[in-house]
């Protein structure tokens, strides 16, 4: 799955999905996709990327709480 960076637009790859959609993991490792090759796996905090389409990512993927109500 790619996302992109969302302060300038480069796409990155994510390398483990498990670590995407985990609600407790502020970060996801990604490969950014510069040139003809690929980038080293490197953190980046979830609320720095979205999806390619611009989108943004879903809060349960976000927030461990998103289904309190106060």
């Amino acid at each position: 799955m790619f996302l992109r960076k969302a302060d300038n637009g480069d796409l990155a790859q994510v390398v483990e999905l498990s670590q995407l959609t985990d609600p407790n993991s502020s970060f996801v490792t990604v490969q950014f996709q510069a040139g003809e090759e690929v980038g080293d796996p490197e953190p980046v905090e979830k609320s720095d990327v979205t999806f390619a389409s611009g989108e943004a990512l879903p809060k349960c993927w976000l927030d461990p709480h998103y289904r309190m109500h106060f």
